[in-house]
């Protein structure tokens, strides 16, 4: 086809159009100088000048103009300052990697930035070139690494996508910059994730989210995809059990400081670590069931309390008491027993009370069954208590049962005794029967000291 002159539209579409043939031929002297003044005008580099060849450049990107190219070729290719070759890499990452340049060269702006200008062969049957700079510019920092430029400054090429060029436009490199930003952060903030989680053994929680978090995912969405995870939810396996039961669940938060707060209170009442040692992700099977069963760290204090201070460092009459009352404490694991969360409180209380009381009556030689135990502990009968009353109960009771077989009374028993001591229902009638015995005991004797210890005030003892 005929040769066409090439001029660089406005916007440097590279669009071709046809120049009306000049009625004196103008030299390519004043051909370039009219080029040069139009691009001032466009505020564009300039272009190169309009040749006439015979001859192609390879198409092939970084390649030498083909061997045999005219001397106007190869002089216009060298005059322009092209180095020939593909882009070099340092700016690729900008500017991409158009495989059709055959040349390129660094421009700069009056502003300082720079940007590039390539050389691309013009495509048709008979050969030729085109020119143009890219409007997108860049700068060196203080490495002398190239990044975009902060300056603003005009195109002075079309803003064609790099799908059409293998170039990128200002706004293409921009919003690469912004991205590479962005991406960077959320590293950084998954990074900083990963640390956090990591203090408390969680890691493994957030490693296979680091996709989600890097590629920007919302809080509320990350948050979501977390606790839909297998590992989320054996970690805070006790949230599910609390909804069970119909309690709210806790957050993650008030989760991990509960079991803070267990562990401290065992380990500081010098419990075997078997109760608070944690195993994979930190988790530990007690403290689950804690929080499952809604113990707050101040209830669990309570209990190991009442194990430690009430049964194992008590009297062993204690102990023995409480495993002949309730059977059901067959292993002799107290502190276990106690730390059942699924038995409540108040009923492990009730059975130490009983078994206190019991081990009380034990101590003063009596006998007593853990049913009536468990009345005097209903009754408001402490440990101190006890203590006392039954070494009155065991002076008294043996002595008022002597005496009523003897004067045919009503029997005078332990239970008898317990009542008038501990002000139990039936007081009055048993210190009446107590004093009636006395009397008969007093006037068979004549006034003598025979009563003995049935006499004794009730204000102390009998």
């Amino acid at each position: 086809m005929a040769r066409e002159d090439m001029l660089i539209d406005e916007g440097a579409t590279f669009g071709r159009r046809r120049r009306s043939t000049p009625t004196t031929p103008a030299t390519a002297e004043e051909v370039q100088a009219a080029l040069d003044a139009a691009a001032a005008d466009l505020g564009v580099a300039p272009a190169g000048a309009q040749f006439e060849s015979t001859e192609l450049f390879s198409p092939i990107s970084g390649a030498e103009p083909v061997a045999g190219a005219s001397a106007a070729d190869s002089q216009m290719f060298m005059r322009e300052g092209f180095t020939p070759g593909p882009i070099p890499v340092e700016y690729q990452k900008l500017y991409g990697n158009d495989p059709a340049v055959i040349g390129w060269k660094v421009v700069t702006n009056p502003d300082g930035s720079q940007g590039i200008s390539v050389a691309l062969p013009q495509g048709d049957a008979d050969g030729g070139l085109q020119f143009a700079t890219y409007g997108a510019t860049f700068e060196r920092d203080s490495s002398g690494n190239v990044k975009p430029s902060t300056k603003s400054t005009a195109s002075t090429t079309s803003t064609t996508s790099a799908s059409t060029t293998g170039l990128k436009t200002a706004e293409q490199i921009a919003a690469d910059a912004a991205k590479a930003q962005a991406q960077g952060e959320r590293q950084s903030a998954y990074d900083l994730l990963y640390s956090q989680f990591k203090l408390y053994g969680l890691e493994a929680l957030v490693e296979p989210l680091k996709g989600l978090i890097t590629g920007g995912a919302s809080p509320s969405e990350f948050t979501i995809k977390l606790r839909e995870t297998d590992a989320y939810k054996k970690r805070f396996a006790a949230n599910a059990q609390r909804i069970q039961k119909g309690l709210k669940a806790i957050s993650e938060a008030e989760y991990l400081g509960l079991e803070d707060q267990y562990q401290n209170i065992m380990r500081n009442y010098g419990l075997p670590a078997e109760y608070y040692t944690r195993g994979d992700m930190g988790t530990q099977e007690g403290f689950n069931k804690f929080i499952a069963n809604d113990v707050s760290a101040t209830e669990l204090e309570d209990r190991v309390m009442t194990a430690q201070s009430r049964v194992l460092n008590a009297n062993p009459e204690v102990l023995a008491s409480l495993k002949a009352f309730y059977p059901d404490i067959t292993n002799g694991d107290i502190l276990a027993y106690t730390l059942d969360p699924t038995k409540a409180l108040t009923d492990i209380k009730r059975k130490v009370t009983a078994a206190e009381i019991g081990g009380a009556a034990t101590q003063a030689g009596l006998g007593i069954t853990g049913t009536r135990a468990g009345e005097l502990g209903a009754a408001g009968i402490t440990k101190a208590q006890a203590q006392q009353g039954f070494q009155t109960v065991a002076e008294v009771a043996p002595r008022g049962g002597q005496l009523a077989e003897i004067y045919k009374q009503s029997p005078y028993t332990q239970t008898t005794a317990e009542a008038e001591v501990f002000g139990l229902a039936g007081s009055a009638e048993a210190a009446r029967q107590r004093k009636k015995l006395t009397s008969l005991e007093t006037a068979a004797f004549s006034g003598s000291a025979g009563a003995g210890a049935i006499a004794r005030d009730r204000a102390g003892v009998l």
